[in-house]
């Protein structure tokens, strides 16, 4: 085993890692959760999120849950949950990832399988300090049908076709929110305390929700 230290005060880099260790460091970590794991055949980065990625990861949480509970869907909120296969050698955690169009197939499991049902819809992704792994593509071999990735000043959609992520200006989960309508609400965190934000964002999808 060998590991590079990043230019980075929040993340390492191990090489020839095996799956096994792998799962061993996720069991072990399993109590600081603010650690994220992130494999990918046999290299593995321990990263340790910072208060920004925090922040923005805790508020477009909110505003899928506030959206989903105003709409009346239901959702499965897994947050950081590990979502890996070792068929694929590959494992990540979303900051956070939610079953939306898939809920009623997984709503009363104890514990998901990913080998046999099927991945979260949409995952959050913040990347204000860049993973050295190529995490969009360990999502693409999950097959995770979306991805929101924030850099901390824009947000970027994904969605997946073909096995290949296109960039899409709303959401196919929940197409109410489009990627300036996001950006509008991110960049409110700036000049407004949470709770008020997501007042003024529940109110927004009152008056939008003839829209649907």
């Amino acid at each position: 085993m060998t590991a590079t230290l990043i230019q980075s005060p929040d993340r390492i880099l191990l090489h020839d890692i095996s799956w096994q260790t792998y799962q061993l460091l996720l069991h072990d970590f399993a109590q600081q959760p603010a650690m994220r794991l992130t494999y990918d055949r046999g290299e593995l980065e321990i990263k340790m999120p910072l208060d920004p990625h925090e922040t923005y990861k805790k508020l477009l949480g909110r505003l899928v849950e506030a959206l989903t509970e105003e709409l009346g869907i239901e959702i499965r909120s897994l947050g950081s949950r590990t979502c890996d296969r070792e068929d694929l050698a590959r494992g990540l955690e979303p900051d956070q990832c939610y079953y939306i169009q898939n809920e009623s197939a997984v709503w009363d499991k104890e514990q998901i399988d990913l080998t046999i049902d099927p991945p979260p819809d949409l995952a959050i992704e913040i990347d204000i300090s860049s993973s050295s792994i190529d995490r969009m593509d360990i999502y693409a071999n999950l097959g995770i049908p979306e991805i929101w990735r924030y850099d901390g000043r824009s947000l970027v959609i994904y969605n997946l076709r073909d096995k290949q992520y296109q960039v899409c200006d709303r959401s196919v989960a929940l197409p109410l929110l489009t990627v300036s309508g996001l950006e509008r609400f991110l960049e409110l965190k700036k000049t407004t305390k949470e709770n008020a934000l997501i007042r003024l964002f529940r109110s927004w999808i009152r008056e939008n929700m003839t829209n649907l």
